[in-house]
């Protein structure tokens, strides 16, 4: 049997690794695992003090400034609650501008003099650690020698017990500031955002009547897609090692064209691998809801119960991190990259973002007849107003190398940022800007046409899987999310842009009011007024086509395709005016990360362009080489010809690579042009040796070739 044939044969073997979850009755509380370690309120209320646990309880519901005065309690508490699970060391987690996680462990015990160690861990040491901030990208906020940066508790997101085979280790979610105060990383604006459109709503809500409500949460659930592959194939490939995509690989003979994968039957080493990492997931008090295949072949989809947008953030790097781990302890590795495999459908996250108050109001529920619920209608306009004037911002905010690549093909949706009403509201809308009395659709049911199923409520609209930003029911869906990435920015950019809506609509508001108009009367022509400015952005339609792009320039929408088009957003007269108004980002903070993510940009392209320019040479042309040696010795001219023809045009491609590589080819002015030189001239010649490479891979004998095939790859379960 050849070489590759043994090795899919030992990838489609697997059993149970002995780490069997076996069964148990869920209906006994002693087997509920849900956040059991956690340090959650249920676990406060028991081991803090009562009026500690009050005081704190009262501060986190306000969203106040903590008292430092409570936290040597809580560090007393959360330390003895830690050696009980187990943990010997403390980290303060943080999320820099990587889009990782960081973590620094410290050990709870330290030597007494006398031979022996003690367990301590102080207030201090819980609300504030000192990390290497220079090592971490700053975009200059922090230089080389500059070391000192800090990481400060965030109460408002639970404290956890991470597990390992030798021991646990308690994880602590914080902020991370420079050494002058500024955001190092991405949870710092996020909470700032939420601030900010607490206020602007908590404004809006009051001119509506509503003195009940303290605050108001945004929520996401974020849903995650990822592939995964047998080890085997990873550990030989080195693009995937490298890059997290594959380089090379020539489209197989079957793909996803069946549909035979989606929401098909789960294989059972893949599902025991979702198992495993489901159930501690819910140690860690995360709530997925949802597990199933997804359209590509060795594709899949978590998905959680909504919380608020600083908690949910957490927990979903968190389930990045969980679902790699997991992955490796069942022969498999979980890819989080946009598009790993080209031609394939892609990965991405789609994020679904609402609005509610503290006394459980969704501000973003229609309703039975959304043309009455004038609240709804009031902070729906917010958000398409927000989207139309910001749409550079949002798509800067979710720009990466590997979203170039995803949006727009293969289930994503493209950059153009566009919104999905559905044709309920928009019939409402239409309606309000019409001046008319607006109109609901009566209840109707959808006939299945046999008396065995029952009839099914009809929603007001389809789902619409080709848009960006969608409606769905009662809160929107930003599906142009990548896989990979931390839900912080663009959320933290969603809140900001919003909050500003509600305020010019809420000021826009109290000036009709205090004319002496009724809600309804001040409320219809601002309604009104914004639609119509803003309605260019909303679209029900297939946003593959092409018509629909040729539309979307003529309706002055922007076509951001690649990061080095959309990053400038960032940075805009209009953003920097935004988040310094609302002090979400100054204008420095803004600009390090720019720069950041420029820098992130090209140096990845770099990275994949050098790995596959190594792959190429010292992999793909000698086996292409070896096969001409075989053709020739056989006396196949023909074949040995057209073989021959291909290595010249791979040999042509690869030399035009190196060159794009050359140093001196990256002497540019900024960060912007070296960005841009990789977009435009790089990756080109990466698309040209990659063309000819995989050509050669269906023409070149199968046993020669270097490299695990996609036909092997997608579908060895």
């Amino acid at each position: 049997m050849p070489r590759i044939r043994q090795q899919n044969v030992l990838a489609a073997q697997w059993t149970p690794n002995g780490g069997a979850i076996g069964t148990a009755d869920l209906t006994s509380a002693d087997n509920q695992i849900f956040g059991e370690n956690v340090f959650s309120p249920v676990v406060q209320r028991q081991r803090l003090p009562k009026d500690v646990y009050q005081r704190l309880s009262q501060t986190l519901a306000k969203g106040e400034a903590l008292d430092t005065s409570l936290a040597d309690a809580v560090a007393l508490a959360m330390k003895e609650w830690a050696l009980e699970k187990g943990a010997t060391h403390y980290t303060h987690m943080f999320q820099p501008l990587t889009g990782l996680t960081a973590e620094k462990h410290d050990s709870f015990f330290s030597p007494t003099g006398e031979g022996t160690a003690l367990a301590s861990f102080s207030g201090k040491e819980l609300i504030q650690g000192e990390p290497d901030a220079s090592s971490f990208p700053t975009g200059g906020i922090r230089a080389t020698f500059e070391a000192r940066g800090y990481t400060a508790w965030d109460p408002t997101s639970p404290a956890f017990i991470l597990e390992n085979p030798n021991g646990a280790l308690l994880c602590i979610p914080t902020a991370f500031a420079s050494w002058t105060g500024e955001a190092l990383d991405h949870k710092i604006p996020l909470l700032r955002s939420m601030d900010a459109l607490s206020k602007s709503a908590m404004r809006a809500l009051q001119l509506f009547g509503n003195t009940s409500a303290k605050r108001v949460f945004t929520t996401v659930g974020p849903e995650q897609e990822y592939f995964l592959i047998d080890q085997q194939y990873y550990f030989e490939r080195p693009d995937l090692i490298t890059c997290g995509r594959t380089l090379f690989g020539a489209k197989p003979a079957k793909g996803h064209e069946l549909d035979d994968h989606y929401f098909g039957s789960i294989p059972e080493r893949i599902l025991a691998c979702m198992l495993e990492t489901e159930r501690e997931l819910a140690k860690l008090g995360i709530p997925i809801k949802t597990r199933h295949n997804e359209v590509a072949p060795n594709q899949y989809e978590v998905a959680p119960i909504f919380e608020n947008s600083n908690v949910g953030s957490d927990h979903q790097q968190l389930t990045m991190q969980i679902m790699q781990n997991i992955a490796r302890r069942y022969g498999l590795v979980c890819l989080l990259h946009e598009k790993p495999f080209a031609g394939v459908n892609g990965s991405g996250k789609h994020n679904n973002w609402s609005m509610g108050t503290d006394d459980g109001e969704n501000l973003l529920e229609p309703g039975d007849t959304p043309h009455d619920n004038l609240q709804f209608l009031f902070f729906c306009t917010a958000v398409m107003q927000a989207v139309n004037k910001h749409q550079g911002l949002l798509r800067a905010s979710i720009a990466s190398p590997g979203q170039d690549h995803r949006l727009g093909a293969n289930e994503a949706p493209p950059a153009i940022i566009s919104v999905f009403l559905g044709a309920e509201l928009e019939k409402v809308f239409g309606a309000i800007e019409r001046g008319e009395a607006g109109e609901s659709t009566p209840e109707s049911f959808l006939g299945l046409g046999t008396p065995v199923l029952p009839p099914l409520p009809m929603h007001g609209g389809d789902r619409n899987r080709t848009s960006p930003f969608a409606f769905t029911g009662n809160k929107f869906e930003f599906r142009a999310l990548g896989s990979s990435m931390s839900l912080s920015l663009p959320n933290t950019v969603l809140n900001t842009i919003v909050a500003e809506a509600i305020d010019y609509l809420s000021e826009e508001l109290e000036d009709a009011l205090g004319t002496g108009k009724e809600l309804e009367e001040a409320l219809r022509p601002i309604l009104q007024r914004s639609y119509a400015a803003n309605k260019r952005v909303v679209f029900g339609g297939d946003n593959y086509a092409e018509e629909w792009h040729a539309e979307a320039e003529r309706r002055g929408l922007l076509n951001l395709r690649s990061t080095p088009d959309a990053l400038p957003y960032l940075i805009s007269d209009e953003t920097v005016s935004l988040f310094s108004n609302y002090a979400v980002l100054s204008e420095r903070e803004l600009h390090a990360r720019y720069d950041v993510f420029a820098e992130q940009y090209a140096t990845k392209v770099n990275i994949e362009a050098e790995t596959a320019a190594t792959i190429a040479r010292t992999m793909l042309v000698p086996a292409a080489a070896r096969y001409l040696g075989e053709l020739l010795a056989a006396q196949l001219p023909e074949l040995a010809s057209e073989t021959k023809e291909l290595i010249d045009q791979l040999v042509d491609a690869l030399r035009a690579l190196e060159s794009a590589n050359l140093a001196e080819n990256h002497e540019h002015e900024n960060i912007l042009a070296e960005a841009k030189y990789m977009h435009d001239v790089v990756l080109p010649a990466m698309a040209a040796v990659r063309e000819v490479a995989d050509k050669l891979e269906k023409v070149v004998a199968d046993d020669l070739w270097p490299l695990p095939k996609y036909s092997e790859m997608l579908f060895i379960k």
